[in-house]
């Protein structure tokens, strides 16, 4: 109803009369112009043969493949079918396929919902009745219209409106809504369609309100109440209109007015055209004059301009610092090639000394080893010397012994036997522990070299993660400070830097740091922009070198030297520096200096001086980036450039980023610091897992040693065994030999081994002092080792601040060459401009020539003249108008005449316009207040009939109740009392049983039909929760109602049995098959399971 509301108040044509009948609409005649308001129950109209349904046939619609067609009679009709057999669907496609929109249908919220799963659209083909005399375009439709409606999977429908034998007539929108009004037919009205969700959204509802809108709804009160609304807001808006019109009425009355004054004012002009002469005379000289001033200023510029060396001293000033610097950068590079040829020579000195540490080391080990050998060679001669002389002991011992020898010779020799098998064994012994010691050792170098690399992978991890909580902390400081982010000590610097300028130490208030300055517009840039900036982000910008030296006395207090935010020197200036002629462009790659946006000019000029972000280019993909950079010719003025990764790209070089996010740049801290969480959990974890790595590496070593230790123990033991075994064995051998040998042979070796211990002696003496002199050597080559390595770390760390001094001037002297260059072209531009004005002055006085004569033709006389050219014109301007208008009312009266008489009609015409205009709204006015009160009468008319239609339907049933409206609370109470209860209390409809409550709610809806009108109604499961009794009454009602209206189509939808009903020609049912059950389709909202497609039966 919505989209033909506008025809309500623009369009008053009269409708068809079949549409105003009865008592209704005698009491409101003005309301003729509202649809489908027609309140006539007794009486019909003779024409019922037109908008009835005839047919509906439905493909791949809801959960069906294929429905119908079912031809529906001129009556009644029932369909009867159980839950998923298609009842719904049927009446679903019928208000889609009349044009109605999804939500109409409280079955879905766009027409997509409705095609079939698997399929790509959905047809619905509706075929409505055109006869009789009030037939809709019959000669072109005929007898019948085919509504057929396409709906596409993606939410969009084809209409296409066609004759009874086919013919396509149109396929628009209006078209349908033309026929939709001439038929009568309201979808969004439930007198019409009542489906089951409208009847539980206002009959069922207890609440009185819903009843009363939805009697509202029914009656078609409601829109008309909404038309009276709209109408009321338009008079408004005219009449606001109106007073709109009366305000341009005052310049209308005031052109007439100047009009007026034209025709009173005509008066002679001789003395005007004498004034006018005399003001071209002042005219031309005082031209004349101006242009002498013009000269004259301009001599003074050139004179101004030629004695400004302004532009020559900055260029001699920047000279001069260019070559300071160089200087400086000249004093600079010769120090750090000085270093780095010393350290060069360090190094190679370092290589010298290390291999001679090497060999010292290596000759120190190998004289140990000399010194031990000749050692134990001592300590076993002796040993021998001292079995010796026991042996010469026991053999004169057994000199005094002569018999027995033979038995104890037998003994010896046995002895040995075991002693010498015992020997084997033990050295055997010996071997095997020497190979265990020489595995253990290896196993316990490995499980130290491995803790090692261990601990230096542990502390790695812990320089991460305190970088990273220290960063994790700045960022949660920064969220109420962003100053934090670019360190702890930003705030109170910036608090100081302001307190020293409020007390006048600035000449002009440093700028910082830049990154705080700065944003961007791609903040998804922010990586490659800080990867571009670099150590700049966190630097300040200076006006001159006094403020600099404040700012770093300032910085003192809060930063150690050589570790302070660096500090740029340039004059500050407001303007944006011009970088047309060097800057790179490129369709479709951005300039860093395109991305970003700054708070002052000063931060641009100085990243344009430090850094050229002018002619660095953002790339955002690398494969683009080199194929820009290095295939081919970069970018004009593009130097380098930076990927979105931070990546550096130069057109023969490519240097891969290592920051993946941007620490001072990055929008969203919260994100950082949920990943920085995250990584601090990562390297916690990390840190623990290495902590207990190390504890069982070092527990496996310590075990590793303590094995070790207990088996070289064992070694020393065994090998102590073997040197008693071995002593042992020397002994038997030596008291076998005693029988043999005598005394002065024994005597003789004892002699020549003390000879042999004394050479032995002198040898490890020897030996020793040439160990205490490699160890001297080694020592001297470990410490001048150890010095070189010392002067080459301290002359590293000199070079460092060399280095960045070096980079500092470098970055300095290019600034100032880039400054050089600007200056040069300023110079050049002065020079230039002062030619220009030379040439614009001797054409200037060209110029003052010709106007001087020019002038002398117009008055040989040289005027004084006082006032400015642009007054004389004024006044010359206006004297012309004037003299024209004179001449023009002095010459043509009667057109003066002729425009002031038309200006007046015009005037009194536009004045009784409006007049009358405002006599309509408020006669307008009048009219809506008396058709207010039409439309309260009718409706108390409308709510009379409705009780009275009521009350009939529910003594059928011997009940009795009453409904009250309360028009001014818009609500509607129902109460009944059944059978036997009658002379109980008031009794609403929430007291009674299903069935009762759903039999009030049938009456209650046949009242709306007595009352209403419509070609045919929809009533969709209206018999659901009856019991038989209460269903066959209603059933009676319904056809007692179908039989009185005759002319009126029905169409009731049940899932119950319709067996007990009369068979006549006027009934006709449509059963529907049950549906097949399938596991795999899904169901509609209000049926168990989606059925097969299927074919219909009818019975008649």
């Amino acid at each position: 109803m919505s989209k033909r509301k506008g025809k309500v108040i623009s369009d008053a044509t009269p409708l068809k009369s079949r549409r105003v009948t009865g008592a209704g609409a005698d009491n409101a005649p003005d309301d003729s112009n509202h649809q489908g308001l027609s309140f006539n129950s007794f009486t019909h109209s003779p024409t019922g043969d037109i908008g009835l349904i005839e047919s509906i046939i439905l493909k791949n619609f809801m959960c069906h493949h294929s429905l119908g067609p079912f031809q529906f009679g001129s009556n009644v009709n029932f369909i009867v079918g159980n839950n998923g057999s298609g009842k719904s669907a049927i009446l679903t496609a019928l208000i889609v396929g009349l044009g109605g929109k999804a939500t109409v249908t409280n079955r879905g919220m766009s027409l997509k919902d409705f095609v079939k799963t698997g399929e790509n659209t959905a047809d619905i083909t509706v075929q409505l009745r055109n006869s009789g005399p009030d037939a809709y375009k019959k000669d072109v439709y005929g007898d019948s219209i085919l509504i057929e409606h396409r709906i596409s999977s993606d939410g969009c429908r084809a209409c296409r409106l066609k004759s009874k034998s086919g013919k396509l007539i149109s396929n628009k929108k209006e078209e349908l809504t033309a026929i939709l009004d001439h038929f009568n037919i309201q979808l969004d009205n439930p007198v019409s369609i009542l489906s089951q969700e409208m009847s539980k959204q206002f009959l069922h509802s207890k609440n009185e309100s819903d009843k009363y809108k939805f009697f509202m709804k029914a009656t078609l009160l409601e829109q008309m109440k909404r038309d009276y609304i709209y109408i009321k807001h338009t008079e408004t808006v005219t009449r606001q209109q109106v007073e709109r019109q009366e305000e341009s009425l005052k310049d209308l009355k005031q052109e007439f007015l100047q009009k007026k004054e034209r025709y009173e004012n005509l008066s002679s002009f001789g003395e005007l055209r004498e004034a006018l002469e005399n003001l071209k005379k002042k005219m031309a000289w005082c031209l004349v004059r101006e242009k002498e001033q013009s000269i004259q200023q301009l001599k003074e510029e050139i004179e101004k301009e030629e004695n400004n060396c302004k532009h020559k001293d900055n260029l001699l000033l920047c000279q001069n610092k260019i070559v300071q610097t160089e200087k400086k950068l000249q004093v600079i590079k010769s120090r750090t090639d000085g270093q780095r040829e010393e350290q060069v020579s360090l190094s190679e000195d370092n290589l010298k000394l290390k291999e001679q540490v090497k060999i010292s080391s290596e000759a120190h080990k190998e004289q140990e080893l000399v010194y031990f050998r000749a050692l134990n060679k001592l300590r076993q001669s002796e040993q021998d010397q001292n079995l010796l002389r026991e042996k010469i002991n026991k053999a004169r011992a057994s000199e005094s012994q002569n018999n027995g020898g033979e038995t104890e010779h037998t003994k010896q020799q046995k002895t040995l036997c075991d002693l010498k098998r015992q020997l084997e064994d033990l050295q055997n012994n010996c071997t095997q522990l020497n190979e265990d010691i020489k595995n253990k050792h290896q196993a316990v170098f490995k499980g130290k070299e491995e803790r090692d690399k261990l601990r230096v992978e542990e502390r790695c991890v812990q320089v991460a993660y305190e970088s990273k909580l220290k960063r994790k902390n700045q960022l949660l400081a920064s969220r109420s400070n962003k100053l934090k982010r670019f360190g702890d000590h930003v705030p109170d610097l910036m608090n100081s830097v302001a307190e020293a300028y409020a007390a006048g130490r600035f000449k002009k208030r440093p700028v910082g740091p830049i990154g705080a300055c700065i944003s961007l517009k791609d903040p998804t840039l922010a990586v490659a922009v800080e990867c571009c900036l670099r150590s700049f982000v966190k630097a300040f910008c200076c006006d001159n070198y006094k403020d600099e030296a404040v700012l770093q006395e300032l910085m003192s207090r809060y930063y150690p030297k050589g570790n302070r935010p660096q500090i740029i020197v340039s004059p500050f200036t407001d303007k944006l520096y011009n970088v047309h002629g060097r800057r790179a462009n490129h369709p479709e790659f951005p300039s860093v200096l395109d991305i970003i946006a700054a708070t002052s000019p000063v931060i641009i000029n100085c990243l344009i001086d430090m850094r050229g972000i002018e002619s660095i280019l953002i790339i955002k993909e690398k494969d683009k980036a080199r194929k820009a950079m290095q295939h081919g010719r970069p970018p004009k003025n593009c130097r380098e450039a930076f990927t979105a990764e931070g990546d550096q790209v130069f057109p023969n070089r490519y240097y891969t980023s290592e920051f993946s996010l941007a620490k001072y740049l990055g929008g969203d801290i919260e994100t950082e610091i949920s990943l920085l969480e995250s990584d601090l959990e990562n390297h916690q974890a990390q840190l623990s897992r290495f902590q207990l790595h190390v504890n069982s590496v070092t527990e496996d070593i310590m075990s590793m040693e303590n094995s070790l230790n207990n088996t070289i123990m064992t070694l020393k033991r065994t090998q102590a065994s073997v040197n008693k075994v071995k002593a042992s064995i020397t002994e038997q051998e030596t008291a076998s030999e005693e029988q043999i040998d005598d005394i002065t042979s024994l005597e003789e070796v004892a002699k020549e081994n003390q000879q042999k211990i004394e050479t032995e002696k002198q040898a490890v003496q020897e030996a020793k002092t040439e160990l205490d002199k490699h160890r001297k050597m080694a020592e001297e080559a470990d410490s001048n080792y150890s010095s070189v390595r010392d002067q080459i770390d301290q002359l590293s760390e000199e070079m460092e601040p060399l280095k960045d001094e070096q980079l500092k001037l470098e970055t300095e002297c290019a600034k100032y060459e880039r400054n050089l260059k600007i200056l040069e072209s300023k110079l050049k531009g002065h020079e230039d401009d002062v030619e220009a004005m030379k040439s614009d002055l001797s054409e200037k006085e060209e110029e003052l020539q010709e106007y001087v004569a020019k002038a002398t033709e117009i008055s040989p006389e040289r005027q004084h003249v006082s006032s400015s050219t642009k007054s004389i014109d004024t006044e010359i301007t206006r004297l012309k108008k004037k003299i024209k208008v004179c001449e023009g009312c002095h010459g043509e009266h009667e057109q003066v005449v002729r425009e002031y008489a038309e200006a007046l009609s015009l005037y009194r015409e536009k004045t009784n316009q409006v007049r009358d205009l405002r006599k309509f709204i408020d006669r307008l006015d009048n009219i809506m207040s008396d058709r207010q009160n039409r439309y309260k009468t009718m409706r108390r008319s409308l709510s009379v009939r409705c009780k009275l239609y009521f009350n009939n339907f529910l003594i059928k049933m011997n009940c009795c109740g009453s409904m009250i409206f309360d028009h001014n609370n818009e609500t509607l109470s129902i109460s009944v009392k059944p059978p036997g209860r009658e002379k109980d209390g008031a009794s609403d409809m929430r007291s009674l049983s299903g069935g009762e409550r759903s039999f009030s709610t049938v009456c209650f809806m046949l009242s709306l039909w007595e009352i209403t009108e419509s070609p045919f109604r929809c009533l969709d499961e209206f018999d659901v929760y009856m019991d038989m009794h209460n269903r066959r009454i209603c059933l009676d009602l319904l056809l007692e109602l179908s039989e009185r209206q005759h002319r009126r189509q029905f169409i009731f939808i049940t899932p119950l049995t319709t067996r007990n009903l009369q068979k006549t020609n006027l009934i006709k049912i449509h059963q529907l098959q049950d549906p097949e059950r399938e596991g795999s389709h899904p169901r509609d909202e209000d049926e168990t399971q989606r059925p097969r497609p299927r074919q219909r039966r009818q019975q008649t």
